[in-house]
């Protein structure tokens, strides 16, 4: 096993607050970190370097004409939630950037929205092992009834950062 990356350690940190303390201090950090996740405010509920699950909720600022989450609500949620189980694994030489983002809108979404993504230990071995690469991170958006609004498709790729 590999060391822990700089987003992994993050988490392991607010592991260590009281358990009350723990996911607004996780919140804070990735709202702050990624702009566009604090202004929306989507909420992690489970972090992991295998699984992730994020939920946003259908707030004024995030809504549509019809009173739904706007469409680019429903992209982000999916995103962030592929996005962060990435971040889980890549290691701090390497930098993740979403290279694909496909969305079908499949029926009108009610309430709040939930994302939960996933990678398999074969994903995550080649994200740990390969200089650089993409990886198709599956991910599933469903909404207070329990319906999936959207079918994502979110293909993130890793790099070496520049020196």
């Amino acid at each position: 096993m590999t060391k822990p990356n700089r987003l992994a350690k993050a988490v392991a940190k607010t592991k260590k607050l009281p358990a009350f303390l723990q996911m607004p201090a996780l919140n804070f950090a990735l709202r702050s970190t990624v702009k566009l996740v604090g202004t929306a405010k989507v909420e992690v509920l489970k972090l992991t370097n295998t699984e992730s699950i994020f939920k946003l909720e259908n707030r004024k600022k995030v809504q549509n004409h019809i009173g739904t989450i706007h469409a680019a609500g429903m992209a982000l949620v999916a995103e962030t939630a592929t996005g962060m189980v990435v971040g889980m694994n890549v290691p701090d030489d390497k930098i993740p950037v979403i290279k694909t983002m496909q969305v079908n809108f499949v029926k009108r979404a009610k309430g709040a929205l939930t994302a939960k993504a996933h990678l398999t230990d074969e994903q995550i071995e080649n994200i740990l092992t390969t200089e650089k690469g993409e990886v198709d991170v599956a991910v599933t958006v469903t909404d207070e009834e329990g319906k999936e609004p959207i079918e994502a498709t979110m293909i993130w790729a890793w790099t070496p950062k520049r020196r």
